[in-house]
């Protein structure tokens, strides 16, 4: 029996298997309002055959965004927008659906990658950004406000408003985005965050304030859905977050209640460089937050492609579940593919499984 197709649950949702969609962002969105690309993007992905698809991340504020073109759930027509996705998507899936929700920090008012993907000019719609210290991203992008106790009481009621609105609009899960160098990690990272005062220095100060939006998270978002967290194992550079420190994060959630601890890394200093970036180069992360915190839903992500690598990492212990992305975007049917692969069942929907039978001799007569 494959491992990677057996069940697990998180919290009080239990996946069908350990494949997971992890959250991409798509640069598509109007006003933060989802548009017919997400209808079909997300609703193909619901019949990928993974056991949770994760919606990309959607900002809690217009400030907390990427881009301009980023989904948001701070107003009344974004949520009614993704629920009627969601309305849609229950008419022929019951594929668990989630929702990713961050704040960008620093480095939000960018353009989209095939835009340019650099700060955005004043005639182009740029806004003030924020972060734990008034450092930017790169010497070319903007030079975040460090952030008053104001703005992180703001910060800290639109995470509360998002998951009102993720739960109203019909969502199954969030998930945190804590991760990629956006505002939470600032926080966390020495090398992004350089306050003197409660939120910056010792490890236990910069955990303050992520901790302080992933408590009122945990109360916000209803105790019988699912709640996780995405985070960086490491900043790739000398002188970032130590593994004692990804760990204690990671356990301090898992403490709080949350269901899953995502395990990614890098995306918050500009000139980090990863050695040797191949597939699973980010399994050894999930593998030492799950030896430490072992009885945590631990997530593994990062340029896994092939089935059996997938299987072999959930089979070994290293991590419960597996997060695909741009596998994902090039094999919407992975999942499917991945079954076949290692003796599973494909569980196409009825209209597709002729697909996976062409090749049988005698198909069609």
């Amino acid at each position: 029996m494959s491992q990677l197709f057996s069940p697990r649950s998180i919290g009080p949702l239990t996946l069908k298997n350990r494949i997971v969609i992890a959250p991409m962002c798509q640069y598509s969105a109007i006003d933060g309002v989802p548009q017919p690309w997400h209808v079909q993007h997300i609703g193909r992905l619901a019949v990928s055959g993974a056991g949770l698809v994760i919606i990309e991340a959607t900002g809690v504020e217009a400030a907390g965004r990427i881009t301009p073109d980023d989904t948001g759930l701070w107003n009344d027509e974004q949520e009614a927008a993704f629920a009627e996705i969601l309305r849609g998507i229950r008419t022929y899936s019951h594929t668990p659906i989630g929702v990713q929700l961050g704040h960008a920090g620093r480095k939000a008012s960018t353009s989209a990658p095939w835009k340019g993907g650099r700060a955005l000019g004043p005639d182009e719609g740029a806004w003030q950004t924020y972060g734990p210290s008034a450092l930017p991203f790169r010497d070319d992008w903007h030079t975040p406000a460090e952030m008053t106790e104001a703005d992180m009481d703001r910060v800290v009621a639109a995470f509360e408003d998002a998951a009102r609105r993720a739960d109203r609009a019909g969502f199954d899960l969030v998930e945190l985005h804590a991760a990629h160098g956006y505002l939470l990690t600032e926080f966390l990272s020495p090398l992004s965050n350089h306050r003197a005062d409660q939120y910056g220095g010792s490890p236990e100060a910069r955990m303050r304030f992520p901790l302080r939006v992933a408590q009122a998270l945990r109360e916000a978002w209803p105790r019988t859905k699912a709640l996780g967290v995405r985070f960086n194992g490491s900043d790739w550079v000398e002188g970032g977050v130590t593994l004692d420190e990804v760990i204690a994060f990671g356990r301090a959630l898992h403490e709080m209640g949350y269901d899953y601890l995502h395990l990614t890394s890098g995306g918050n200093v500009a000139r980090a460089e990863i050695p040797g970036a191949e597939p699973g180069y980010q399994v050894r992360f999930a593998e030492a937050v799950k030896q430490a915190v072992p009885d945590a839903a631990v997530m593994a992500v990062g340029m896994i492609f092939d089935p059996q690598q997938a299987e072999d990492i959930v089979a070994s212990g290293q991590a419960d579940i597996i997060a695909i992305a741009r596998a994902a975007l090039d094999d919407p049917n992975w999942p499917h593919h991945a079954a076949v692969a290692l003796g599973q069942g494909e569980g196409l929907p009825p209209q597709y499984e002729r697909a996976g039978k062409a090749h049988w001799p005698g198909y069609g007569r």
